[in-house]
């Protein structure tokens, strides 16, 4: 891959991520407020892809579903349903590698099968 394709790549995912920003603050209390706090947990929680353009991808329709929410007026609760954790795992899961929680929880298996004589 060349210098150029490297830096394209990078200035389209931030010109992506600086879309779904504006996208995301358009929108009215409380989806905006929610979905704030549902990109921060997913920022913090290891759930979210570890290749940038499936993390972009995941916040984009992640913005979606808000928007269409709003639009219908769809009540939150009614879109989070009653553990916003778990909405927001499943919701990073439908997109993710595992990001590295996975990897390091895979890593973490394989090393002690190998240690206790398990691995193939």
């Amino acid at each position: 891959m060349s210098l150029s394709n490297i830096a394209a790549k990078i200035i389209g995912e931030k010109k992506r991520w600086r879309a779904y920003k504006a996208r995301t603050k358009a929108l009215p209390q409380p989806y905006r407020a929610t979905v704030d706090a549902v990109e921060r947990y997913l920022m913090n929680s290891g759930e979210t892809p570890t290749d940038g353009r499936q993390l972009v991808l995941l916040f984009e329709d992640l913005a979606d579903l808000f928007e269409s929410a709003a639009a219908d007026g769809t009540p939150v609760r009614d879109l989070v349903g009653a553990d916003p954790v778990e909405f927001a795992e499943t919701f990073a899961r439908t997109y993710s590698d595992g990001g590295w929680i996975a990897k390091e929880r895979a890593r973490l298996t394989r090393t002690i099968d190998d240690l206790a004589g398990d691995g193939s």
